[in-house]
């Protein structure tokens, strides 16, 4: 018998009901539910050819990591992020907030590739938010040549991929993907079931002819980016472009890599002729330190493979309310929470009447443990109005007992320290030998503030 079911399909955003709203439930749009009739019938598929098997095993025996080749960028901050490069056939998610530099740092790479890459048709930038007058107008002022980059104009995913089947790039720019449409799906540009299908369909065309394509992707209030988080998960790459308002400093990291590390981040410095690639963070982040001031601590952090040093300040003032306040900039407001409670139980430091406020110097967003113990000292170095000894790396993890753990790769983090001209570091009670600076080991948090005291 035949299991005929009636529903309601969103013409926005293509969610289904068993009945009729005047609102969807899902995107909030109104009016926008239409009748539609489900057939329930099992299908037998019986001429459905099955698919070829590949064994993994002859493909891993005939594989080696130099026939992996990379499209090289020639900017060591780019590449290094990327894992070495960016890999042809590959899809990857850019975003970052409005403003701060995404069709800048792409002008910059595709010019390089463009150079780079042997066909008359190096990369596709295709547009759907400007004209071929201002991209071209962006890269003769960032100094790029532009021979090899091609403009588009278009929105439309049928007509970009015809395209890109007919000219076969190194790389295909879309810019972006919440504007691109298309024609097999209902819906404006932007929603969810288009954005989806977009982005199959360039992964299909990345795949199969072996063209790397870079989604420029919008982010929502949150930092997040926008879009179904399927998108995400479809791309082989998804990097973020961050910085703070305040600063001329921009990070690109990558929250996703099938090809390299996640670890790994590329710091520039955004100039009038486009990103200026910083080889040295850690002299930028401590060049206008304060050696006199009360409160500053410097430590080592890695990112990845890459130790840079970073300055840590805080600030310790009496309560005006009942209830003290913690206020973190670069740093986890939580963790900061534990080591106030942590230096007020075990190192006999009273903060329960004291606000704290903290910043990491360079709007840096720091995640490694390693930096408890220069936070603690910061904190102490505040409250008791007495500046840390000058040319004092700290390093380590604080325990909720009070204790100073080891974080791993103290040697690798004291040699940036050696060659910025650091002479004494507090570090955890393990064995390491430094003949280029002095070692301060520490059991304890009670120990290491008596090195302020």
């Amino acid at each position: 018998m035949k299991k005929i079911q009636t529903i309601y399909s969103c013409s926005n955003c293509g969610a289904q009901f068993f009945k009729w709203n005047g609102r969807c439930l899902e995107c909030g749009g109104w009016g926008t539910l239409k009748e539609d009739v489900q057939d329930e019938r099992k299908r037998e598929d019986k001429n459905i050819k099955p698919s070829d098997l590949v064994s993994l095993a002859d493909i891993s025996n005939n594989f080696t990591e130099s026939t992996e080749e990379r499209m090289k960028t020639n900017i060591s901050e780019i590449d290094r992020v990327f894992g070495g490069g960016i890999i042809p056939g590959s899809m990857i998610l850019l975003s970052g907030e409005p403003g701060i530099g995404k069709s800048t740092i792409l002008a910059q790479i595709t010019d390089l590739i463009a150079q780079n890459y042997k066909s008359d048709t190096g990369v596709i930038y295709c547009s759907g938010e400007e004209s071929a007058a201002q991209v071209g107008n962006r890269m003769k002022r960032l100094g790029c040549m532009g021979k090899g980059v091609f403009f588009v104009n278009e929105t439309n995913a049928e007509k970009i991929i015809s395209t890109i089947k007919k000219h076969i790039p190194g790389m295909v720019i879309m810019d972006s993907i919440q504007t691109m449409y298309s024609l097999e799906v209902a819906g404006e540009p932007g929603g969810i079931n288009q954005i989806r299908a977009c982005t199959m369909k360039f992964l299909e065309v990345a795949k199969k002819n072996d063209i790397t394509i870079v989604l420029v992707g919008h982010i929502t209030k949150d930092g997040t980016v926008a879009g179904p988080k399927l998108m995400e998960h479809m791309v082989d790459v998804v990097a973020l472009l961050e910085s703070e308002k305040s600063h001329d400093f921009r990070i690109l990291r990558t929250t996703k890599n099938r090809f390299g590390s996640i670890n790994e981040v590329g710091i520039f410095e955004m100039t009038g002729t486009g990103f200026r690639e910083i080889k040295n963070p850690s002299q930028i982040f401590l060049e206008s330190k304060n050696n006199n001031i009360s409160g500053s601590a410097v430590s080592c952090i890695m990112e990845g493979a890459r130790p840079f040093l970073v300055e840590v300040q805080a600030l310790v003032t009496k309560t005006i309310f009942g209830y003290p306040q913690r206020k973190a900039s670069g740093f986890d407001l939580n963790r900061l929470q534990v080591l106030t409670a942590v230096l007020t139980k075990r190192a006999g430091i009273n903060l329960s009447n004291q606000d704290v406020i903290l910043n990491v110097v360079g709007g840096l967003k720091i995640n490694d443990p390693g930096l408890d113990l220069a936070v603690c000292m910061a904190v102490a170095s505040s409250f008791f109005n007495k500046p840390i000894k000058h040319k004092t790396v700290i390093i380590g993890e604080v325990g909720l007992g009070g204790e100073i753990r080891n974080t791993g790769k103290v040697a690798e983090k004291l040699k940036e320290a050696v060659k910025l001209g650091f002479e004494t570091a507090i570090i955890p009670d393990i064995k390491l030998n430094s003949k280029n600076i002095n070692l301060n080991n520490n059991k304890n948090l009670s120990d290491a503030i008596n090195f302020i005291k």
